[in-house]
């Protein structure tokens, strides 16, 4: 398997499927927004990318999930397993591509995961507390946990869930399958990506995304919901619903990316500290010469 991962406005899923066209491949999303249905703008799917030359190159995992509920990385390391094995079962090649640090490594170093039930008791000492206060409690676990994507109160209390949980019901070595994986990470310049940031979050609230949440609040689901899933959902529901003025709307939001795409750039430095070797291309190459530099890392793997 190949992984392509990067941060938000990396040009990963370009990447990925530049080089699914020219090795035959498939792609499986890591990314635990993109998983909803009906949430397309805000997640930035982007789906046209997945078209090059006329031709369409395959996804999964991504359009599986119904708006509203909490899919989690438990579910998503079962998914991946039977997508990965449709995949290679049909002989094509399997390239993962996200950048949720948690669902990449959960296949990388193959953690084995238990589901979590809620735990009310848990949940009625922590209700009140602020996202701070309970960042800091999260900080205090010593197992995995997944900081990338814990940007409201309501899933810091989930991730504090977790690890009670497996404080409790201690998990060790993998029962998932090994999966060999070069893995490319794509290096972009820091400033170069807050400006690239900055640009994409104006074009999607061109496209749509305070529609795009409207409508998605008008199907039923409730805000709270909503804004469990953070950024682009968590502040555009918050303007719709009347609780944050449309001039803090683009402020405000883009702030929250700029610090979500560092902390995954953190996440991708603790990856490597804990056994995974990335591979770094320069995000400023050219698409054609960063295929062929991935093309010449996977012959010079199967050379060793």
């Amino acid at each position: 398997m190949i992984t392509v991962l990067g941060p938000t406005a990396s040009g990963k899923t370009r990447l990925a499927v530049a080089l699914a066209a020219r090795i035959g491949g498939e792609i499986l999303s890591a990314d635990s927004r993109q998983v909803y249905r009906g949430m397309d703008i805000g997640t930035g799917k982007d789906l046209a990318d997945y078209c090059i030359g006329g031709r369409k190159i395959p996804y999964h995992l991504i359009d599986i999930a119904q708006a509203g509920t909490k899919y989690n990385v438990y579910e998503f390391q079962s998914d991946f397993r039977k997508a990965y094995a449709d995949v290679t079962g049909r002989g094509k090649f399997p390239i993962m591509c996200g950048g949720t640090g948690l669902y990449l490594e959960s296949v990388l170093n193959g953690y084995r995961l238990i589901p979590v039930p809620e735990n009310p008791e848990l949940r009625r000492s922590l209700e009140g507390k602020s996202l701070a206060e309970l960042t800091h409690i999260l900080e205090g676990y010593k197992t995995l946990h997944n900081t990338t994507d814990v940007d409201t109160a309501k899933r810091a209390i989930r991730a504090i869930e977790i690890e009670e949980c497996y404080r409790s019901t201690p998990v060790s070595a993998s029962e998932f399958p090994k999966i060999d994986s070069l893995v490319i990470g794509v290096d972009i310049e820091r400033e170069l990506r807050r400006q690239r940031i900055s640009e994409r979050l104006e074009a999607r609230l061109q496209e749509g995304m305070i529609d795009e949440v409207k409508s998605l609040l008008d199907s039923g689901i409730p805000a709270d919901d909503l804004i469990y899933y953070g950024l682009e959902y968590k502040y555009v529901t918050l303007y719709v619903t009347g609780q944050l003025p449309y001039k803090y709307l683009l402020q405000e939001l883009e702030v929250a990316i700029h610090q979500f795409a560092k902390r995954q750039m953190t996440w991708f430095r603790g990856m490597e500290r804990r056994g995974i070797h990335i591979e770094w291309i320069p995000y400023d190459m050219d698409m054609d010469s960063k295929v062929n530099c991935i093309v010449e890392l996977m012959n010079k793997g199967t050379d060793d």
